[in-house]
């Protein structure tokens, strides 16, 4: 225990006294907390510089936006929860984007801020800063707490400990008013009122009535199909979710984030065949996947005209019959459920029917041998395709490093063209296709796995975050950063017919994103070929240092908003 002062009480006596602040920090330190990213400033400055000098390794960001999508993404690294800390107000608003996105995609974080004093925001007198955080947050996370004494703030950590882990992970605020640290009680009692949370996230197992009937309408299945969701990866089960695919027999579909759960070149995987086997299977067994607007809602010319029966393993019954009817709901956490079907398959599970594994493997071969001859060009400027092309490869022969990916055509592209061979390895943007996630994720890759990092981000995704190279550079990590430099959003050759103003999206033409991070000492490189791209990527990552790589591509390369072009809605109307 930390303590910040000493009282007599009595003549002669004297009683060990602690803080807020100390019992905030002995607290995440009692619950295995290691690291924290931040932003300082009023009211938590002095809380982080205590947690550093207490050995919590204290990430100072740019932009509380950035700080807290590294918490989430450590949180899905680690199933702890990744915790951001950060000022009131405006710094509370500008971490609870990334406690959304939290939430949404099933991350486990813990968004801390400072607050005003209560009294002032119900009478909305006019406090620095002043703002109702706790009812703001409510609607956006999983769950809020505020913590208004010290005694309480062991619970407190503890609730929102066990809100993030527990059932679907996600997001949980933590409301600290500013006059909390500075309260002061008896160090014994304080150390008594903290609480170290036991089993935060319980196994739980599903119904072997469940697991009978999941394992029956796959049996039944003629051309089956496994959906493997970023939940798959999370669960940590990659033993039992490789054991259970490859006794299947059955092809599996990765989603981005579930890549290398398997390896994209295992002979089961359908990654290559992904518009063939969402048509033409007639069951379909979603683990950690949902059937959200990523895979057409379950409906639609997606997935063909015959008719589908659904598996789904997910841990929220509330999941089930979302958009479609699920046939057999599996409710439990993945490693169990999956654990619990290997188990019941038996010793002579029936192998999927030859003529459609075999007739998926046949169009993943036809694609893969089309997409090959694109892949090599050495064009300059380049295409998407050739710089994706020497990337494969630098990912290939660096299987243990972390890729990081954001952007619109970078995006989708480099889902399908990069091969990932390891779980986890792949982080991008999640359910909602946020930008800006980019150097955020890539510093706690860094940080939480100690492997170097490749981070591929499209020019205008990169600008939601770009600043952040100093923070790479200020605790040089082992970063290497491509931006995909086309001159634009979606291109860079559209025009202004109505004045001299440019296009909305086209940016500076000719910009050298490299020269920004030199003036932080980092490493910056300009590269117009895929062969100069492949050099200055093995060079950083060989080295380990900050490193900017901007790739030239063709402005006109590239199409609108990517692969869901669907989704942006085009005026009907012609000019007169």
């Amino acid at each position: 225990m930390l303590n910040s002062a000493t009282k007599s009480e009595a003549p002669g006596t004297e009683q060990e006294l602690t803080d807020g602040f100390h019992l905030v920090i002995d607290a995440l330190k009692l619950n295995g907390v290691d690291t924290i990213y931040n932003v300082p400033g009023i009211p938590i400055t002095d809380l982080g510089r205590m947690a550093q000098a207490a050995g919590i390794r204290v990430i100072s960001f740019r932009h509380e936006q950035n700080a807290g999508y590294a918490a989430a993404i450590a949180g899905f690294l680690t199933k702890k929860p990744g915790i951001c800390l950060t000022v009131s107000a405006p710094g509370f608003l500008n971490g609870l984007t990334a406690l959304a996105h939290a939430t949404t995609n099933c991350y486990p974080m813990i968004l801390i801020s400072g607050s005003s004093e209560r009294e002032i925001v119900d009478l909305q007198q006019g406090d620095y800063e002043e703002m109702d955080q706790l009812a703001i947050a409510k609607p956006l996370c999983k769950a809020a707490y505020r913590v208004l004494h010290a005694q309480d703030i062991g619970i407190g950590l503890a609730r929102a400990i066990r809100a993030a882990v527990s059932g679907r992970p996600g997001g949980v605020y933590l409301d600290l008013p500013a006059k909390l640290f500075a309260q002061v009680m008896n160090a014994e009692a304080g150390a008594r009122s903290l609480v170290k949370v036991i089993d935060p996230a319980p196994a739980q197992i599903p119904a072997p009535s469940a697991v009978k009937r999941a394992l029956d309408v796959l049996k039944s299945a003629k051309r089956p199909l496994i959906i493997l969701g970023k939940g798959a990866a999370y669960a940590q089960a990659d033993d039992e979710i490789r054991g259970f695919v490859e006794k299947s027999g059955v092809p599996f579909l990765p989603m981005s984030m579930a890549k290398g759960l398997l390896p994209d070149t295992h002979p089961q995987c359908a990654g290559a065949a992904r518009s063939t086997v969402l048509k033409e299977s007639d069951v379909v067994m979603l683990i950690g996947a949902r059937l959200n607007w990523l895979l057409s809602h379950g409906k639609g010319k997606t997935w063909g005209e015959a008719p589908k029966q659904f598996i789904q393993v997910d841990i929220d019954p509330r999941e089930m019959d979302s958009n479609v009817e699920i046939a057999a709901p599996l409710v439990g956490d993945i490693g169990s459920c999956v654990a619990a079907l290997t188990a019941a398959m038996g010793d002579n599970w029936p192998a999927p029917p030859a003529d459609w594994t075999g007739a998926v493997r046949a169009k993943r071969d036809e694609n893969v041998a089309k997409m090959a001859p694109k892949l090599m060009n050495n064009k300059s400027p380049m295409d998407y395709h050739g710089a994706l092309g020497v990337l494969r490869t630098v990912i290939k022969e660096r299987p243990d490093a972390i890729l990081v990916n954001e952007g619109a055509n970078t995006l989708d592209l480099a889902r399908g063209v990069i091969d990932m061979y390891k779980p986890r390895k792949r982080l991008d943007v999640g359910t909602w296709g946020v930008m800006g996630i980019g150097m955020g994720q890539a510093i706690a890759a860094a940080i939480e796995t100690g492997k170097p990092v490749l981070a591929i981000e499209g020019d205008s995704a990169f600008g939601f975050s770009g600043m952040e190279i100093e923070t790479i550079c200020r605790y040089n990590l082992p970063v290497c950063v491509v931006v995909f430099n086309n001159d634009g959003i979606y291109r860079g050759t559209d025009v202004n017919a109505a004045g001299t103003d440019p296009a909305t999206t086209v940016f500076v033409k000719g910009a050298r994103y490299d020269k920004m991070i030199e003036a932080f000492g980092g490493v910056g490189v300009n590269a117009t070929s895929p062969d100069e791209l492949k050099r200055a990527v093995n060079e950083a990552m060989n080295s380990g240092k900050p490193t900017l790589i901007n790739a030239v591509i063709d402005p006109a390369a590239g199409s609108e908003s990517g692969r869901i072009g669907n989704l942006n809605p085009q005026s009907v109307l012609k000019k007169k």
